[in-house]
């Protein structure tokens, strides 16, 4: 009936392995079920090549983390995977920043050895950064002294090196670490070099903020859209579209109108873009066939900046349009159908159906435009919605998608709290949890045994806790 998702590196979805990448909570049970050995493997594979299909919007290492101390699962994986040869090489955060941050968690949970990697890797690691910022909320004053001189000797004392100590100090995430070394008494050589930079970085902040390099106050019209091309035309690109639009409300006027228009039908893509957006935003009248003749553009720069100028109008007009454009077999039918589903009304409930399913069906379970047609199905209460949203909560290798598809079953599947709401308490994302505490039914062992380990985790987010304890006494009472 659906399109079967094209994931290269993701297994099946009725494996223990496909679970776990998934982060589902049935692969927590499933793990907990299976060989030790099996279950052991698996979790360690996705630990070693981070699953998530963005790892900045989605969250495993707490899931991974439990699952870690409840098999007392060996970390000999990961001190293999940091200490690997390919680490002086490959100096992303994507290929170390999954398995950091599980031994953050387990060093939440009193795991020494997890500690100790985490300081080895902190000293010679080349995603040292990532390390000491686990170090940073969670080892102890002492610990994190004893790393400042051997953290420091990365630097070297040239010019170059205090340079780049200087930029380490200003762009750090988490400041504890540095601020207990520049204040360490018993090394006066690494306060006074900490001080320097510490002051440097913030004198470095000062001087950004009094050499602003975008646009400045009476810049005309076509300055601001030929700055916003200019960034287009660097290397590497920069898209500035945001930007200029902003600018251009603050500086165009009545008399800028003619121009605006002609840089919105034919002018240079980033140019032709900031003009578009701008229009759209303030509703004019040319802008729906500036928006359709730009996403028929064979540029796909400016082809989607079309479709993100759609996105950003409103009113009736705007969703007037959208219904028209909504059965389109494009991008620009697809954000359509995303604005009804989150802004129409009881009757555009059809329409939002028929695209949800028309998406699942050519694009499969990862489409890009899934997630306000999922929320439009739970905004409506489609009830023929269930069973294509009971696929995409299984199928899907995005956990936020798979959140935002139980919150739908939640609201048109009467099955959810005795089904998908149980395996959501083990889930890997804190909101999906959170639902499941509210919905799981009671009547199930297992949810009353999950409620109360919930309630006690120390690494458990405060929001799934308040939901958790009042679940918890409401049934106490009866």
């Amino acid at each position: 009936m659906f399109a079967s998702a094209i994931e290269t590196d993701i297994a099946p979805s009725g494996t223990l392995l496909g679970l776990l990448q998934r982060g589902r909570g049935d692969g927590w049970l499933h793990a907990l079920a299976a060989p030790r050995a099996e279950a052991v493997a698996a979790l360690e594979r996705c630990v070693l090549h981070d699953p998530r299909p963005d790892w900045r919007l989605e969250h495993r290492s707490l899931y991974y983390a439990r699952l870690y101390a409840e098999l007392g699962a060996p970390l000999d994986g990961i001190a293999a995977h940091l200490a690997h040869p390919k680490d002086a090489q490959r100096t992303d955060e994507e290929r170390t920043g999954l398995a950091l941050s599980v031994l953050g968690h387990l060093t939440s949970y009193g795991n020494r050895e997890a500690l100790a990697l985490l300081r080895g890797y902190a000293v010679q690691g080349s995603n040292w950064r990532w390390a000491l910022d686990e170090l940073a909320v969670r080892d102890e004053d002492a610990g994190l002294r004893a790393l400042g001189p051997e953290i420091l000797a990365r630097f070297p004392l040239t010019e170059e090196g205090e340079a780049a100590l200087t930029a380490a100090v200003r762009d750090s995430f988490e400041r504890r670490p540095w601020q207990l070394w520049a204040d360490d008494p018993d090394r006066p050589r690494q306060r006074a070099r900490l001080a320097r930079a510490l002051e440097e970085g913030a004198f470095d902040r000062w001087r950004r903020q009094l050499r602003p390099s975008g646009p400045q106050p009476g810049w005309s019209v076509r300055a601001v859209l030929d700055w916003a091309q200019e960034g287009y035309e660097r290397f590497p690109r920069q898209w500035r579209v945001s930007a200029a639009a902003r600018c251009l409300g603050a500086v165009a006027g009545p008399e800028d109108r003619a121009e605006l228009v002609a840089t919105a039908a034919d002018g240079p893509p980033a140019a032709r873009a900031t003009a578009l957006r701008h229009l759209a935003e303030r509703g004019a009248p040319e802008a729906f066939g500036l928006i359709a003749a730009a996403a028929a553009c064979a540029d796909r720069d400016v082809a989607r900046a079309a479709v993100a100028a759609f996105s950003r109008m409103s009113g009736p007009a705007a969703l007037g349009q959208a219904r028209r454009w909504a059965e389109r077999q494009d991008e620009l039918g697809s954000c359509a159908a995303a604005m009804l589903a989150s802004r129409g009304q009881a009757g555009d409930a059809p329409t939002v159906l028929a695209a949800l399913l028309r998406a699942v069906r050519t694009r499969g379970p990862n489409a890009r435009e899934l997630r306000p047609l999922v929320e439009g199905a739970g905004r409506f209460g489609i009830s023929a919605a269930a069973p294509v949203l009971r696929y995409v909560y299984r199928e899907t290798a995005s956990s936020e998608l798979r959140g935002h598809t139980a919150g739908a079953l939640a609201r048109t599947d009467p099955g959810f709290p005795t089904g998908f709401a149980v395996e959501c308490l083990w889930d890997c994302e804190e909101d999906t949890r959170e639902l499941a505490a509210r919905y799981a039914t009671t009547v199930d062992h297992r949810v009353v045994e999950r409620l109360r380990r919930l309630a006690c985790d120390p690494a458990e987010q405060a929001g799934v806790q308040t939901v958790v304890r009042g679940r918890l006494a409401g049934r106490a009472g009866g």
